[in-house]
């Protein structure tokens, strides 16, 4: 049945409500009724039983007063008649037994005690009861009758009421569900009906969609109208919402649109002031070459070291355009990415510093097999800036040892630069990769200090990131991850 597979909804529990409820109602009135009837009919036999413990005694008084004993037993003899009655006695005003009648099959009647000023008097213990009746001679006891029987009706009649009362409690609790389930189509109807609109729209997304009840019902109403104003208020706010994402997408592509030509402009501006600016340095660095090799030897002590501080001057100008073009390329150029071996890469940017410091006696280890999928050109600029500092940094340190390789973490391949140099200090670690910030001084390592900031850029466009670990004067590790991307196919 519905009623018992489907308790969970509202519907089925009114139902079930209302016939617990009938249920419990009926069967609180039929124990009421069945208690009632049942002390009646025990009051009734009382009563019966004492008239004829009344007549037994008025009919054993010249018995009793004669003692003729046989006419009292046969006075008793009478109560045979009576389905109820065990056993019945007569005692004398001494409480000696005068005559006795029991019932085939039974024990012998054991009196009970009568208080002084009762005249009748019963006793009941369940189906049990004793009648006991003073005999009286002109306003003297003469003696008591006893009379003891067992409701063998009571019995029968307990049977007979629960059977009419089950049968009763059954076509109620039957009318109880039939009018339970009329009430439930007319009360939860309207309130399964509200839930299949809310379900209409939260599938669909529709909230021009109203519910309009085929029954008016005081709270249904402020229910419905409290859910038909939220979702005109959901419907304004979708509306406000959508113009308000059409003209944020907008001012998205403007401001996109504006972006990119900035960008372009910023390129192109960057690539003519290096432009421009190679050109006079280069005239500089040209007649700095030609006074060097031709007339040097015929300067002083002073305009020698001028004209070297001329070119070391040149040469820093050069490199910090080197840098600004390299930060400019970092945040503008386009990346196309393709399998790297990065192995290959750091063993081409060693050979050149070991072409360019020929004096330089370096350690250097690179581990094989570092494939990344990247743009080549921007992870040029990476390692050449990562194995340039630790180059740099490792000229203090005698024994020089600078590593390269890489490492698998877990599901992610992480590569790292380490030396074994003048390191940093932990507590200024978060100042590597700002530009223009230098964790030590001009005089003891020359420096622009772009360098780190261009490889964090280039690491974050390719959805990495990068990190250092260092001690001062115990060297320093540089570790860069790439970001997955569909890799091509490793060159062989």
């Amino acid at each position: 049945m519905t009623l018992f597979t489907s308790r969970r909804s509202i519907a089925a529990r009114l139902t079930l409500m209302n016939v617990l409820v009938s249920g419990v109602a009926l069967l609180l009135a039929y124990v009421s009724f069945f208690a009632f009837n049942l002390l009646a009919y025990r009051q009734a036999a009382v009563n019966s039983l004492s008239g004829e413990a009344q007549i037994i005694g008025a009919n054993s008084v010249s018995a009793i007063v004669f003692n003729d004993e046989a006419s009292a037993q046969t006075t008793l003899s009478a109560l045979s008649n009576s389905n109820d009655v065990d056993a019945a006695a007569i005692y004398t005003q001494a409480g000696t037994p005068f005559a006795q009648y029991v019932r085939e099959g039974n024990t012998s009647l054991q009196p009970q005690t009568m208080p002084a000023q009762t005249t009748v008097m019963h006793w009941a213990d369940g189906a049990d009861i004793q009648v006991a009746s003073r005999i009286m001679l002109q306003g003297k006891q003469v003696g008591i009758v006893y009379i003891q029987a067992h409701l063998h009706g009571l019995r029968q009649q307990a049977i007979r009421y629960a059977a009419v009362a089950g049968v009763i409690l059954l076509l109620c609790l039957g009318v109880a569900m039939l009018v339970g389930n009329i009430f439930r189509r007319l009360l939860a109807q309207p309130i399964i009906s509200l839930a299949q609109t809310a379900r209409l729209v939260s599938r669909y997304r529709d909230y021009s969609l109203r519910f309009t009840p085929s029954h008016s019902y005081r709270e249904l109403a402020s229910l419905t109208e409290a859910f038909n104003e939220m979702l005109a208020e959901i419907q304004h706010r979708d509306k406000a919402l959508e113009q308000g994402r059409e003209m944020l997408e907008l001012r998205v592509q403007e401001r996109t649109a504006q972006l990119r030509a900035a960008n372009q402009e910023l390129e192109s501006f960057s690539y003519t002031v290096a432009h421009d600016l190679r050109g006079p340095l280069d005239t500089i660095n040209g007649i700095n070459y030609l006074i060097h090799h031709a007339d040097y030897g015929s300067l002083s002590v002073q305009s020698r070291e001028m004209l070297d501080r001329i070119g070391l001057s040149v040469k820093e100008m050069l490199d910090l355009i080197d840098d600004l073009l390299n930060l400019s390329r970092a945040n503008s150029v386009g990346i196309h990415r393709k399998t790297l071996d990065l192995s290959l890469l750091a063993a081409s940017v060693f050979e050149e510093m070991a072409l360019a410091h020929p004096e330089r006696k370096v350690e250097t280890m690179i581990h094989k097999g570092c494939y990344a999928n990247a743009d080549k050109g921007l992870m040029l600029i990476v390692m050449q800036n990562l194995l340039r500092n630790a180059w740099k940094f490792t000229g203090r340190s005698p024994g020089a040892i600078i590593e390269f390789g890489c490492e698998r973490k877990g599901a992610e391949e992480t590569f790292f630069v380490r030396d074994n140099g003048a390191g940093f200090d932990p507590a200024m670690a978060d100042r590597l990769f700002k530009p223009f910030q230098r964790l030590h001084a001009e005089s003891d390592f020359t420096g622009t200090g772009i360098g780190l900031a261009t490889v964090q850029r280039i690491i974050g466009r390719h959805d990495g990131k990068i990190w250092a670990e260092g001690e001062v004067g115990k060297g320093a590790t540089f570790y860069f991850t790439i970001g997955p991307h569909e890799p091509d196919a490793p060159n062989p």
